[in-house]
């Protein structure tokens, strides 16, 4: 797994990219400027970053590990994979975390890939340029897998937006792997 990085557009302009720390610290100094507050995208996700860092939540009694950053939550799971969870070595939340581990650590397919992409490439028009002309018919060619489409509706974007879009969306237009013969 890569580390993620990040872009932030102040006005419509791209102002910075990089690590998070540099492409915060270059959005505030935007702010300083104005009021009106820069968008800092994942490049990995499309998703808009804080730029506070969110506030805590009221400290609850502690269980686990939480020195470690072990969190509780619900898993829901039919009986029999509760049985198999439960004959695994370590129990179930140690062959759950093993499990996790190990998808996270593999490749991803192409397909998710490519669904990854235009999921980012969409959640980054719909902050920046939802309401440009062609955003709709952009989103539909991306989702479609139409790149000519797509570069057609982004082109009267202003540039720094259309180019940030289409490098997100890159990999949502590569060719689809022949099946094996």
């Amino acid at each position: 797994m890569t580390q993620d990085t990040f872009t932030a557009f102040h006005h419509g302009r791209r102002i910075a990219s990089g690590d998070l720390d540099a492409v915060v610290s270059a959005a505030f100094a935007a702010l300083a400027v104005d009021s009106v507050e820069p968008l800092v995208f994942s490049d990995h996700t499309g998703a808009v970053q804080p730029l506070a860092p969110p506030r805590p939540a009221p400290a609850a009694p502690a269980r686990g590990r939480p020195r470690l950053g072990v969190a509780a939550r619900e898993v829901t799971l039919l009986p029999r994979h509760w049985d198999w969870l439960a004959a695994q070595p370590g129990g179930a939340s140690a062959t759950l975390r093993r499990l996790v581990e190990a998808a996270a650590r593999a490749p991803e397919s192409p397909g998710a890939a490519r669904r990854r992409a235009a999921d980012a490439a969409c959640a980054v028009i719909s902050a920046l340029a939802g309401d440009a002309p062609g955003a709709e018919a952009a989103v539909r060619a991306l989702y479609a897998g139409d790149g000519a489409a797509f570069l057609r509706e982004t082109e009267a974007w202003p540039a720094d937006i259309s180019a940030y879009v289409r490098r997100l969306a890159g990999p949502a237009f590569s060719a689809v792997p022949a099946p094996p013969a």
